[in-house]
């Protein structure tokens, strides 16, 4: 049985792989001291490297949290007259505050060096107590997790992982649908960008997808963009510090890349990736806390919250795999819609003054941070796909 399910999850981890619109290109090696400064490389490097130790230090710290709370947190089980359903909520809620007040340092930490180099204007008291409904939103999501888990677990002791996992694919779909519909947005106003938006979503073939502006530039000045919704609450999502400080050309690029991944259902494809990491996820959890006496028991709560992150690490190199591929798909669709090389190479090497992303980091970074592919890879496929276009426009 398990080798089945084995072969059918990799089966279908082939098939979301495998269909890629990027055609085998061997990526020419660009040296990045011929597209930016030595001072702004080093001051790149100096950035990310302070950023690289921030994560590698919260990420150490709240698994040091979570597995000392997955040791002691059982006896505060006991000392619970909520009953098994509120103890096991209860358990979850001190997990999550042990968490949060853990990252505290670093989140400061964090802020303080982006507020050092300009890239955000908020103020440390905004970030630490300002994002309530957040906080908020993201407790109640763990609540109603826990309480499907435990009340499957009750009924299906062994198999309520298998039961649980449509559950959360479910919901993760549910999201997916309804997440634009809670951005504070207002329309793309210029001219230029709405006749490019248009004539994009008719070579791509995304037709009635809304280009829209989130307000951003009294938090951030980073400039991002992206595809959200499935159907009908497809949106493209532009920063209005990308619109603002970035030419139309350049833009213009963007509109094509975030149209791309709708074109190519990169949304549906992230769920499927999701589903396909739901369940072992899930039986996997369920394998740990059997020893605590299974989900359906509060005592083992602690212990699944410290599982779940520890799962959620080892799985981040694979996911962020995923993420890199399909970026490139989406960087390549933008091409072929476009025509514009020289547009997407002049909006990659903006990207690095305007963010300090370094254009080439180092392969531990690579892996366990970036989710996109790097600066000099992203002006390699432009520089590439100018030579895949002459070729095939030879071609008789």
């Amino acid at each position: 049985m398990l080798a089945l399910g084995t072969a059918g999850w990799a089966t279908a981890a082939l098939l979301l792989w495998q269909s890629s619109v990027v055609p085998s290109l061997r990526l020419p090696h660009l040296d990045e001291h011929r597209y930016f400064s030595a001072s702004l490389l080093r001051a790149t490097a100096s950035y990310g490297r302070f950023s690289f130790v921030d994560w590698v230090l919260t990420t150490l710290v709240q698994l040091a949290v979570l597995a000392v709370y997955a040791r002691k947190g059982a006896q505060f089980a006991r000392e619970s007259a909520a009953g098994r359903l509120g103890t096991g909520m209860l358990l979850g809620m001190i997990g999550f505050a042990l968490v949060w007040a853990a990252q505290v340092p670093f989140d400061v930490a964090d802020l303080w060096w982006q507020r050092r180099h300009h890239l955000t204007h908020l103020g440390y008291f905004t970030q630490i107590f300002g994002n309530w409904l957040a906080l908020g939103g993201q407790f109640v999501f763990l609540c109603v997790a826990l309480a499907i888990v435990m009340g499957l677990a009750r009924k299906l002791p062994r198999l309520w992982w298998a039961a649980a996992a449509p559950v959360f694919i479910g919901l993760a779909l549910l999201f997916a649908f309804v997440s634009p519909y809670l951005l504070s947005k207002h329309r793309l106003h210029d001219p230029q960008l709405q006749a490019a938006s248009v004539r994009l979503e008719r070579i791509e073939g995304v037709r009635h997808v809304p280009v829209v502006v989130e307000d951003v530039h009294d938090i951030t000045s980073l400039p991002n963009a992206e595809a959200t919704g499935l159907g009908p609450s497809r949106r493209v999502v532009l920063w209005d510090t990308l619109v603002r400080d970035f030419t139309p050309r350049e833009v213009t690029v963007v509109i094509a890349h975030e149209l791309g991944h709708l074109a190519h259902d990169h949304i549906w494809k992230d769920i499927g990736w999701y589903a396909l990491f739901a369940f072992p996820g899930t039986l996997l959890i369920a394998r740990a806390t059997r020893r605590r006496g299974g989900m359906a028991r509060p005592e083992a709560v602690p212990l699944s919250l410290f599982v779940l992150v520890a799962l959620s690490l080892l799985a981040l190199p694979a996911q962020n795999a995923i993420s890199r591929h399909m970026e490139a798909e989406a960087d390549w669709a933008s091409l072929e819609a476009t025509h514009d090389p020289v547009g997407a190479t002049a909006l990659f090497r903006r990207f690095v003054p305007t963010t300090l992303s370094e254009p080439n980091p180092s392969s531990f970074e690579y892996a366990l941070l970036e989710n996109h592919p790097t600066i000099m890879q992203r002006i390699a496929m432009a520089k590439a796909w100018r030579s895949y276009a002459a070729s095939e426009a030879q071609s008789p």
